[in-house]
């Protein structure tokens, strides 16, 4: 998700989002809807539940996604992501000598995404760990949308300085233009 969201960035997230799941009492009460395309989810991550993952949702509930030359399609039709970014200029082709991981990173053949599911990408497309490796993501796991960035600490660069490493580097990784920035 890199340049949408970066490492050290702390996020605001919005957990009503699916509220109407926790049904009873809060039907109707907290304000909720169903996910959207283009939404920056926060979600447990599949290969371990005890660590968040942010990605932007792009498949829905019943959509077909499909993945040709980095281009994304949905129910065939070309998905526009102004918000995708390519830093290599290579395109891995539809070819079985090419190791199954960098082919699926560019090519993806049509997928289903299940009732119950989102299919999630980075932003950061040829650099990310998302559905194209361990599938969809299942609704029950999203925690919630990402809506701003409260707080953001460049990491450090080497090993911290002075009698209180953190505070001594403190001034010089505030990322302060990012305070406040919404997540889009």
């Amino acid at each position: 998700m890199e340049r949408t969201v970066l490492p050290g960035d702390h996020v605001v997230v919005n957990k009503f989002l699916l509220a109407s799941r926790v049904g009873g009492l809060w039907d109707g009460v907290l304000p909720s809807r169903s996910i959207r395309r283009g939404d920056i989810l926060v979600f447990k991550f599949p290969e371990d539940p005890r660590r968040d993952f942010i990605k932007r949702a792009i498949g829905l509930p019943g959509e077909t996604i499909e993945i040709r030359d980095k281009t994304v399609f949905v129910n065939g039709r070309l998905l526009e992501e102004p918000y995708a970014v390519h830093t290599d200029t290579r395109t891995w082709p539809d070819d079985p000598r090419v190791p199954e991981q960098e082919r699926r990173r560019d090519q993806l053949a049509s997928l289903r995404v299940p009732e119950g599911s989102v299919f999630a990408l980075g932003d950061n497309r040829d650099h990310s760990d998302d559905s194209r490796d361990w599938g969809p993501v299942s609704i029950q796991n999203v925690k919630g949308r990402a809506l701003l960035v409260y707080w953001s600490l460049r990491p450090a660069d080497g090993p911290a300085r002075g009698p209180v490493p953190w505070l001594a580097d403190l001034p010089g990784r505030l990322r302060w233009s990012r305070t406040l920035r919404p997540v889009r």
